[in-house]
């Protein structure tokens, strides 16, 4: 899930353009484990998975909280969850009013908050229609919030390293207070090899409006936060908001933190976060196979070595008036098991009306990849038109191979060939 905030930061790639890339999203609540570690400081919390589990946690945290009040904020990967409301059996109003953050005052009203939102689907402006399953909450210890602040770091292509993002105006959709009122965002590049310096962090906090007193604790938390993005190979650690709080201090009350999975062999703690519940199932199994792939809302499934071949292969379906159903990117050397197992998640898409198969064959060779195409298709008993663009080492024997398969497969010469035949297979 990509943040409004990158684009704040004039970085737009798009979820697909991105897909080489693939982000890692943790929930809220381990946001908080993380901002702990590196001695950022967060209000007190427990997660729970069962109504007793929130009546347990939230009498265990009564006797460590200074207030009398607590929060419960369903635990999904979206944002708006406070302004959304749930889905309950397949009717989109049956609990509109009823958002994925609420307040009690007593462990009995944090478990009947809790039994509202577990196990049902929170629609917010960052789901889709259908929503995003709560199978767990946190429980957390309510603030007095005297204002709200908003701080992120970002790795910024247009800056050449990371950014942090800061506003005066916390807790909103910070994309929309830079459209209404650019000047109250601040965008600081930081010099990676120096890192963020105390001028820097108390530059930041000054223009935030912390209160003169909070400055120099606010600093102190920007500076931990860079050194938890960096520590963490994160591509995103966005706090909305930091707050200054009657009692607390200045604390960090939603943390979003994002990581790009090709760091993650160095963050096992954190890979040990993932909720795969929370991801699309075939993003899921693809990448137990080593595959890219990001489904799509069209028809035309698509097949192809390489992210730049598959973004023209997903251009020029759309030039000939198709729509591609997916990114699917089986990489430089897959094998045939590999471009099996692409099939059967293509073809499990009740979408796809046709598959096109968009081959180069540089370190791969094309007889391999005819080869897993024949198999895929007689072990899911292909009914869809399937077109198959090879060019490369040992494409005359991949051709031969699809030729004497017996199967009703449609060669094309070239790419604009290949789109223009799967486009009207499926008419």
């Amino acid at each position: 899930m990509q943040s409004s905030l990158t684009r704040v930061a004039r970085t737009v790639p798009s979820r697909v353009a991105a897909s080489h890339a693939r982000f890692f999203n943790i929930h809220e609540y381990q946001g908080k484990i993380l901002c702990d570690r590196y001695g950022v400081p967060v209000q007190k919390w427990r997660a729970a998975n069962t109504p007793d589990e929130a009546f347990a946690g939230a009498e265990s945290l009564a006797k460590e909280m200074t207030s009398g009040e607590f929060v419960i904020k369903a635990q999904v990967h979206a944002g708006g969850r406070g302004k959304g409301h749930f889905r309950e059996n397949g009717d989109p109003a049956a609990q509109k009013g009823k958002g994925g953050v609420q307040f009690g005052t007593t462990p009995a009203d944090v478990k009947a908050a809790t039994a509202v939102m577990l196990n049902k689907h929170l629609i917010t402006n960052q789901t889709t229609a259908d929503g995003a399953l709560v199978s767990q909450v946190m429980v957390a210890e309510a603030v007095d919030i005297t204002s709200e602040k908003y701080v992120a770091f970002v790795m910024d292509r247009a800056m050449g390293g990371p950014c942090c993002i800061a506003s005066a105006q916390g807790g909103m959709d910070i994309e929309a207070v830079a459209e209404k009122d650019p000047d109250a965002v601040m965008l600081e590049p930081v010099n990676m090899a120096t890192g963020i310096t105390s001028a820097q962090a108390t530059k930041i906090a000054e223009f935030c409006k912390f209160e003169p007193a909070m400055v120099p604790q606010a600093a102190d938390s920007i500076t931990k936060l860079y050194d938890m993005f960096i520590g963490l190979d994160a591509t995103q650690v966005e706090i909305n908001p930091m707050a200054e709080t009657n009692g607390h201090g200045v604390i960090t009350v939603d943390a979003k933190v994002n990581f790009d999975d090709n760091a993650l062999f160095r963050q096992q703690e954190v890979y040990a976060m993932r909720d795969t519940s929370e991801e699309d199932p075939r993003e899921v199994e693809a990448d137990k196979w080593g595959l890219n792939y990001i489904g799509l809302d069209g028809n035309i499934a698509c097949m192809v070595n390489g992210a730049g071949l598959a973004m023209a292969t997903m251009d020029i379906i759309q030039l000939y008036g198709g729509s591609p159903a997916n990114f699917l990117d089986v990489g430089g050397g897959a094998q045939e098991q590999q471009v099996k197992e692409a099939f059967k998640i293509l073809t499990k898409d009740p979408q796809v009306k046709g598959i096109l198969v968009n081959i180069f064959g540089g370190i791969m060779q094309c007889d391999i990849i005819a080869q897993g195409i024949v198999n895929a298709a007689r072990d899911t008993g292909l009914e869809l038109p399937l077109i198959v663009r090879l060019e490369g080492t040992n494409v005359e024997l991949g051709k031969k191979i699809i030729e004497e398969s017996g199967l009703t497969i449609i060669n094309a010469d070239n790419l604009d060939d290949a789109a223009k035949k799967a486009v009207a297979a499926i008419q």
